[in-house]
C-alpha cells in the first residue's frame, strides 16, 4: 500500500492534466512555447507516473489492466478479471 500523499499527488496532477490540456494543445498548435513555459510544470501529461487504482504501487503497472502485476494475479487466480484464466499445458 502506497503512502495516502502519494495518491493524493497523483490525484492532483491528473486534475491539472486535466484542466490545461485545451490551452496546452492551443499554444502548441500556435508554436507559443513561451507561453507554454509558463503553464505549470504538473500541467505537462509526461509528469504523470501510472499507478495501481487498487493500492497505489508505482512499480510493476500493467497499463491494459490498470493495476499492478501482485494485484492483478491476485485477482486473476480468483476469477474477478473477466476474460483471464490462468494458463496450463
Amino acid at each position: 500500500m502506497a503512502k495516502k500523499s502519494k495518491i493524493a499527488k497523483l490525484k492532483r496532477q491528473q486534475e491539472t492534466v486535466a484542466k490545461y490540456a485545451e490551452i496546452r494543445q492551443e499554444l502548441k498548435n500556435n508554436g507559443d512555447y513561451v507561453g507554454l513555459s509558463k503553464l505549470p510544470r504538473n500541467a505537462s501529461p509526461t509528469r504523470l507516473h501510472n499507478r495501481d487504482e487498487l493500492d497505489g504501487r508505482p512499480h510493476a503497472y500493467m497499463r491494459k489492466f490498470g493495476m499492478s502485476r501482485l494485484n492483478f494475479r491476485k485477482l486473476a487466480h480468483a476469477g474477478k478479471i473477466p476474460g483471464v484464466k490462468k494458463a496450463s499445458w
